[in-house]
């Protein structure tokens, strides 16, 4: 994502260049999306994975929904991330050995490090989580929304910015509780990804986008629009051109993050800048402290 950085305040958001950092007002003129948070709804009606009826299910021949959309835009946002390790999580199961149902649980199965490398990494332990919990309902979208929230309000100079992505058939059981999340949220250095599996009419989902009516809840408006909803089933290519039909839906989901990146440093009064350049006649100078890098945390 790019700024122009002669202009007092103009932004010129637009995915394109070097995709480690995002050029911007932080320390050093640049942006780091140091949070990238995927969390997967592990909940499809209590279906086994093992049946073709799920919309997880593992068949040996292709990738499920829920991969397909990992795959198409992790390949593109993990060039986004310094390190390249992504928290992901899964809500809506029953965990061994005791059948307790968690909201938030790391699909890779270590409650330490819940971290995975790069999207091949996610897939491991997505397919991992499958073998081992049982998916299990009610689905609750609040706590994921608010663990990465937590995560965006210890970092907001600027030099980094959160994006959680949120992989769901659209059953959702906290929609108060959620809208109240997403207007905390709103404030904050954030954006949230949701894309919906299945034949669902996804009508929370819509809500909750803000596209046409900015969400509230306890009569506050939201700050500003955070949230952006794409139905994967709107790019099932029927003529078998999946590589085209992907890139379609990677494009249409990360459209809105340059303007949601770009107006929470207009509201927070965040100015581009250039980094730093040296001249040949200045002494040498140590280069700008940045604060400590955080995990880019992608929820499934």
């Amino acid at each position: 994502i790019s700024f122009n950085p002669e202009s007092d305040s103009k932004f010129e958001p637009g995915i394109q260049g070097n995709p480690t950092s995002l050029a911007s007002g932080g320390p050093r003129g640049r942006t780091e999306a140091e949070w990238l948070s995927i969390h997967i709804q592990d909940h499809t009606a209590g279906r086994n994975p093992s049946q073709s009826t799920s919309l997880h299910y593992m068949s040996p021949y292709q990738l499920n929904a829920y991969a397909l959309a990992l795959t198409a835009v992790g390949e593109i946002i993990q060039h986004y991330d310094s390190d390249k390790m992504f928290p992901a999580l899964g809500f809506g199961a029953k965990l061994p050995p005791d059948g307790r149902v968690s909201h938030e649980f790391p699909l890779n199965g270590n409650q330490e490090n819940p971290s995975c490398c790069g999207i091949d990494g996610i897939l491991e332990a997505y397919h991992h989580s499958l073998r081992t919990v049982q998916l299990y309902g009610p689905t609750n979208f609040a706590p994921v929304v608010t663990h990465v929230a937590r995560n965006a309000a210890a970092v907001q100079d600027g030099s980094q910015y959160s994006v959680l992505l949120i992989i769901t058939d659209g059953v959702i059981s906290d929609m108060a509780q959620t809208k109240e999340a997403i207007v905390n949220a709103a404030k904050l250095p954030m954006s949230i990804i949701i894309i919906g599996v299945g034949q669902a009419e996804f009508d929370a989902m819509v809500e909750l986008d803000g596209d046409d009516v900015r969400i509230s809840s306890r009569g506050k408006l939201a700050e500003r629009d955070i949230v952006q909803f794409v139905p994967f089933r709107d790019y099932v290519d029927r003529t078998g051109n999946h590589v085209l039909s992907m890139a379609r839906l990677a494009r249409d989901v990360l459209a809105e993050i340059p303007d949601q990146l770009v107006s929470y440093m207009k509201a927070q009064g965040i100015r581009p800048r250039s980094p730093p350049t040296a001249t040949a006649r200045s002494p040498p100078q140590s280069p700008a402290r940045t604060p400590p890098a955080s995990p880019l945390h992608t929820h499934i």
